[in-house]
């Protein structure tokens, strides 16, 4: 059968080994052939940026941000508009073409840096795309720190949004992206580069983490409502708190609601947000829900970021897009770094919707970020010293459609009584609803928020180990036991392993972008492993006569 794309950087790809004739998450041939350019061409312009400051130049922050946009606009699920990818590709090439002059020595730029754009576009796609590196371990290491970059500027866009910027970062993603171009590195260079990646994954995490808890304070434990109100409703998913604070703003005193949904969810534990009297709840579930719960919602929905599934025409006339978002026919809201969006259409529109059909009734707990937990410190040292807790069990990264991520659903069931969930990202769906009680007033369940938040995890287990003197972060009676969906989970894994982090359990699948010999590397360096049944894992964790406790 004809291959009209390749593409497997998430973990629902088709059969566990790559989508070849459209992607499971929606995304077309056409489109898929204009991403993989867009990734050529933005690693051509990283190229020449790195040559620049080999030279001493100093790099604008307007082109850090067009690279950083770029890769975070081929995240799975964030864009599907093939215009507005072939709009990036055009301003990638015109800012290439422009700094071009400025490298010394040309020839030892790669062909990316010097394309022009006058080929067929279609037919470059198909020469430059994943497949194009032959050898298949390069090709995985290659892939997998590119993968581990798009995750990463995802953590620097939101920061950026903030007017936050990290020099290093930015320096380091796209000398990182060149890289993956250079047929002299061997597979042990990329391994070392694989490293580097997870540090700059830490720090990136970190600037996103001080954007949003100095423009929003630090996170707060919250009861969030999961039922809705008399007014008529605007729906927000996606990571920006930024577009979140617009639209609140700019819908004060209207009679609009603002819901949360999925990916927003942690916006309500920030103080900051606490202020506005129409803010009311969240709406609905993980992202993969939303065509029967937007549909449901009956108002206005915007996407600030990923996760998009291709809507029914029933609310598709209902659903806007921002920023790296982006769906053909659906209306999208330009604004960039700095610059107050318009959000009026999505008002007007919701007065004349009728409120939201409830779906659910009652409350979920969150805002377990590192301030908050450190704040508890005492009172959770003192649990674990007395056995109250017997190990916390991280469960962060993504939910999905797969049958097979009910496993989560019932590890969590299954856990014993001592045990605490430590979670961070949209995988929290699949048990924040559950009643697991709480340990002496500390709840089994503790979200530090979404993928973005995943910063706090490391700082709580880095505490951790200085708190109880430990001299290996392995020491501590933490246990990983994460689910992945797409390429933020894939920096956050990087970042664990940068940290030392070992043993870590993945799954519902190892990635399909790993080949035996690059898996074989993780698990002997790194002890990575896949999930089991719920009952073999629960032995393997705390042992075969203590699981059922």
């Amino acid at each position: 059968m004809e291959r009209k794309m390749f593409c497997y950087q998430c973990q629902e790809t088709a059969g566990c080994t790559g989508c070849t004739l459209s992607g499971v998450c929606g995304k077309k041939p056409d489109v898929a052939a204009m991403q993989d350019l867009l990734v050529y061409v933005t690693k051509g312009l990283s190229a020449v940026t790195t040559a620049l400051r080999e030279q001493g130049a100093e790099i604008p922050a307007d082109v850090n941000h067009l690279i950083t946009l770029n890769l975070f606009t081929t995240i799975t699920n964030a864009n599907f508009d093939k215009e507005a990818i072939e709009s990036r590709i055009r301003m990638t090439l015109s800012e290439t073409q422009r700094l071009l002059p400025q490298v010394e020595n040309q020839a030892a730029l790669p062909a990316a840096a010097l394309w022009d754009g006058s080929e067929n576009w279609e037919a470059k796609a198909a020469q430059v795309g994943v497949l194009a590196t032959e050898n298949e371990d390069i090709r995985s290491l290659r892939e997998l720190i590119t993968y581990g970059l798009k995750g990463l500027s995802a953590y620097s866009k939101h920061a950026n949004a903030l007017l936050q910027d990290n020099a290093a970062v930015d320096a380091f993603l796209q000398r990182a992206l060149a890289a993956t171009l250079d047929d002299s590195l061997t597979a042990e260079d990329l391994i070392v580069l694989t490293m580097e990646t997870g540090k700059y994954g830490v720090e990136g995490m970190a600037l996103l983490d001080q954007a949003n808890t100095t423009a929003y304070g630090n996170p707060e434990i919250t009861k969030v409502s999961i039922g809705v109100g008399k007014n008529p409703g605007i729906l927000v998913s996606g990571h920006d708190l930024r577009d979140l604070e617009m639209l609140l703003q700019q819908t004060q005193g209207t009679g609009v609601d603002v819901y949360t949904h999925s990916e927003m969810l942690p916006a309500h534990y920030y103080p900051a947000f606490k202020k506005y009297p129409n803010f009311v709840g969240n709406y609905g579930n993980a992202w993969w829900k939303q065509k029967e719960e937007f549909e449901s919602f009956n108002g206005p929905i915007l996407m600030t970021t990923n996760c998009i599934v291709p809507p029914k025409d029933s609310y598709k006339d209902r659903l806007y897009t921002t920023g790296a978002a982006g769906y053909p026919g659906c209306k999208h809201i330009p604004g960039g770094i700095g610059e107050e969006k318009d959000f009026s259409a999505l008002i007007a529109q919701a007065k004349t919707c009728p409120p939201p059909q409830e779906i659910e009734q009652g409350e979920i707990t969150g805002g377990f970020a590192h301030a908050q937990v450190l704040a508890l410190a005492d009172k959770i040292v003192d649990a674990v010293k007395s056995g109250a807790i017997r190990k916390f069990v991280v469960m962060a990264g993504c939910d999905g459609r797969a049958k097979s991520r009910d496993y989560y659903t019932e590890f969590a069931k299954a856990l014993p009584k001592d045990a605490v969930i430590l979670t961070a990202g949209c995988a929290k769906y699949k048990y924040n609803k559950l009643p697991l009680g709480d340990i002496g007033g500390i709840p089994r369940v503790l979200d530090a928020g979404q993928c973005n938040d995943s910063y706090s995890l490391a700082v709580i287990a880095l505490k951790l180990k200085e708190v109880f003197g430990l001299a290996d972060i392995n020491d501590l009676p933490i246990v990983y036991n994460i689910a992945w969906y797409e390429q933020k989970a894939v920096i956050v894994l990087l970042a664990l392993l940068y940290l030392g982090v070992k043993n870590i359990h993945l799954g519902p699948t190892l990635p399909a972008f790993l080949s035996p010999n690059v898996a074989k590397v993780l698990v002997d360096t790194f002890g990575i492993a896949g999930i089991g049944t719920v009952e073999s894992d629960l032995a393997l964790f705390f042992g075969d006569s203590e699981a059922s406790r």
